[in-house]
């Protein structure tokens, strides 16, 4: 696991979502080098994420979160049916298991006849609209029944988890203020206690603040060695 702030770094601005995005290109070169192993990412609809994915990483299997999708399924429900009503429930069931069965286009024609039958107007209209140009947007994303086939992950559940176990819960506590080097300083060394390498970094960091203090010292052990 790895958090990432916007912040400057040796007086040059640099954004979050780039250095995370080449930091993952980094280990998509050590761990997959041969290129033989399929690389899937999931993510939600934002369009910054995708854009930053292609400009960055090739060849990798994008899968749009079935959670986020089902959140805009409820909304465009509540456009037709009452907030907890069965008819709502009915209407979100038929249109997720058509998009597990990789009827993506089916789903997003059906909710355009409907908005239009339906003469939607204000908010319902807008907010059908939304969701509408959401699916269309991240369509190539959500071919659902190839993923399921391989053996492809299609939520992000265990991910934002280990988000709000690495973020949430340390950062966002009651009364809680933050700085940004303090924050991302927090940020790292709570990733490296989870990931398991607190005793590899303590070493380091050891080694380090001796070479700092102690520049000439292997030369002083040689020339008392040699005398």
């Amino acid at each position: 696991m790895r958090a990432e702030l916007s912040r400057s770094i040796d007086g040059v601005e640099v954004n979050a979502k780039e250095r995370i995005f080449e930091w993952l290109a980094d280990q998509v070169r050590l761990r997959n080098a041969d290129g033989t192993k399929p690389v899937v990412c999931v993510m939600d609809g934002e369009r910054a994420l995708w854009t930053t994915l292609a400009d960055t990483i090739d060849d990798v299997v994008g899968v749009l979160d079935i959670f986020h999708v089902l959140e805009r399924l409820w909304q465009a429900a509540h456009c037709f049916h009452p907030e907890g009503s069965q008819e709502a429930q009915a209407f979100v069931t038929d249109r997720l298991l058509r998009l597990l069965r990789g009827e993506a286009g089916y789903v997003i024609g059906g909710l355009k006849q409907m908005t239009t039958k339906q003469k939607l107007k204000g908010r319902r209209a807008k907010q059908m609209s939304a969701v509408i140009g959401y699916l269309q947007r991240n369509r190539r994303f959500m071919r659902y029944d190839e993923y399921l086939a391989a053996g492809y992950p299609i939520g992000s559940g265990v991910a934002e988890g280990a988000c709000r176990h690495l973020v949430k819960d340390r950062m966002e506590l009651t009364g809680m203020r933050w700085r940004i080097p303090g924050a991302q300083a927090m940020l790292d060394l709570r990733a490296v206690y989870i990931n398991g390498d607190w005793d590899s970094f303590q070493e380091h960091r050891v080694e380090e603040e001796r070479r700092r203090l102690y520049p000439y010292r292997s030369q002083v052990l040689r020339f008392r060695k040699v005398g």
